[in-house]
């Protein structure tokens, strides 16, 4: 069945001019990049929401603990009270208001203990950990640092660490090495080709073998890839717009962070110097003054 048959392996080399596999090698390297730093941010982001989720759990204990104070101190004060009413020192409608009030009190308790388990949740939602909530707890230090660091110094901290940023920047990059592979595709490329043939000819009947070459360039007469060179070129001046936002938005976050910090430090301050022991002040003298008769229910 292969009688006749002729043989003529060739072969070819498409030869690409201005660098184009190189590019595409670079583009890819960019994209490769920009996808690392963007898990990064992800990864921060996630870092980020359960560190507030562990927080919130730590703020969350501290209201139920004042909660169930609260409760226990307005109990001893309803003790004091009943015995107070039993002795005719106060009638049954002011003790009767008194254990009305306990309520309220309750009703904190139980949206504190409301908020914890919450807040347990989101976090055990965020670590895809199936622990029941009476048997996790989380354990941290709930102070505050008074002593606050630069604005200056959080800015370059940001401005270096913030993956988001640096995939933004990666992107013009990418986008000028696409710009400059579009230039690059605008060009011919010229094959190259060899092949050997054993046919015996007829005309000539020594003729057995005959080698060839060739070179074939394509004419791009209409076509120089213009409407990539113009789009990747507009992509680098949107990334640059993009990276200026993003830098932007940088500094709108640490402003706005360090803006909250300062205020709550500012207005935690005095209250821990001051105020909470002169609230405590007051409470144990009304207290004791009502307890002896010296203030009145409302007062009180």
């Amino acid at each position: 069945p292969f009688a006749g048959t002729q043989f003529s392996p060739s072969v070819s080399y498409l030869h690409e001019r201005e660098q184009k596999r190189e590019l595409r090698r670079d583009s890819a390297r960019g994209a490769t990049a920009i996808a690392s730093s963007t898990l990064e941010d992800q990864d921060r982001t996630l870092l980020f929401n359960l560190r507030s989720a562990f927080v919130n759990i730590l703020h969350a204990k501290e209201v139920l603990r004042v909660a169930q104070d609260n409760l226990t101190y307005y109990d001893r004060v309803l003790e004091v009270n009943r015995t107070r009413q039993q002795a005719g020192d106060i009638s049954e409608v002011d003790l009767g208001r008194l254990e009305l009030q306990r309520v309220q009190y309750e009703s904190d308790l139980q949206n504190a203990d409301v908020s914890l388990r919450t807040a347990k949740i989101q976090l055990l939602s965020l670590l895809n950990d199936r622990t029941p909530i009476e048997q996790f707890d989380v354990n941290g230090n709930f102070g505050f640092n008074e002593q606050i660091t630069p604005l200056e110094e959080f800015r370059s901290m940001a401005l270096d660490a913030r993956p988001d940023l640096r995939a933004a920047v990666q992107a013009i990059d990418k986008a000028k090495t696409d710009h400059q592979l579009a230039v690059a595709n605008g060009s011919a490329d010229p094959t190259f080709s060899g092949w050997w043939t054993h046919n015996p000819s007829f005309n000539n009947p020594f003729d057995y073998n005959t080698i060839g070459a060739s070179v074939s360039v394509p004419l791009r007469v209409h076509d120089k890839n213009q409407g990539e060179k113009l789009r990747t070129q507009l992509d680098i001046t949107r990334n640059e717009s993009l990276a200026d936002a993003n830098r932007a938005q940088v500094f709108s976050d640490v402003d706005s962070a360090y803006a909250t910090i300062a205020s709550n430090i500012a207005l935690l301050r005095p209250y821990k110097d001051k105020y909470l022991q002169q609230a405590a002040k007051v409470r144990d003298t009304i207290s004791f003054a009502y307890q002896n008769g010296g203030a009145s229910l409302l007062d009180f």
